[in-house]
């Protein structure tokens, strides 16, 4: 299965991912207009640490916690992908606390978000398509 992934040397700390993650995400056709005078809620994020920078997202991990943890079911893995059902989804944090990899936040109305690799916005993930130093990749290891 393809997969996120992010080579550190490369990450600018430019933040772009993010946008594009919450342009993608908003619904809107036009980036200025979806995000202007609004709080991003990415579903990937950039850390900084001494002077390595890089992106955060769910690695889609073969054995996840954050499944197992669930309490209403709302999190689900088929084919490699693991998903949130947001009907299901009560936000009591729980894959927040197990995730190793602080992949899964709190949206804006309090209901849990991870990256499901812009599987439902139709396209590559944009945070690939939208990193300039080509440091996020989506490929098969």
């Amino acid at each position: 299965m393809k997969r996120v992934y992010v080579n550190e040397n490369w990450c600018l700390a430019c933040h772009l991912c993010e946008y594009y993650c919450a342009f993608a995400n908003s619904g809107g056709h036009d980036m200025a207009t979806a995000l202007k005078g609004v709080k991003l809620h990415p579903r990937i994020s950039v850390e900084e640490k001494d002077l390595v920078s890089f992106a955060v997202s769910c690695r889609h991990c073969q054995e996840p916690l954050c499944v197992k943890s669930c309490i209403t079911g709302a999190l689900t893995k088929t084919d490699g992908l693991i998903s949130i059902d947001r009907d299901k989804c009560v936000g009591c944090q729980t894959c927040v606390l197990v995730c190793p990899y602080g992949a899964i936040s709190p949206a804006e109305d309090g209901v849990m978000q991870k990256c499901e690799l812009c599987t439902k916005n139709g396209c590559e993930p944009r945070c690939v398509q939208g990193c300039p130093n080509a440091a996020i990749v989506y490929e098969e290891r």
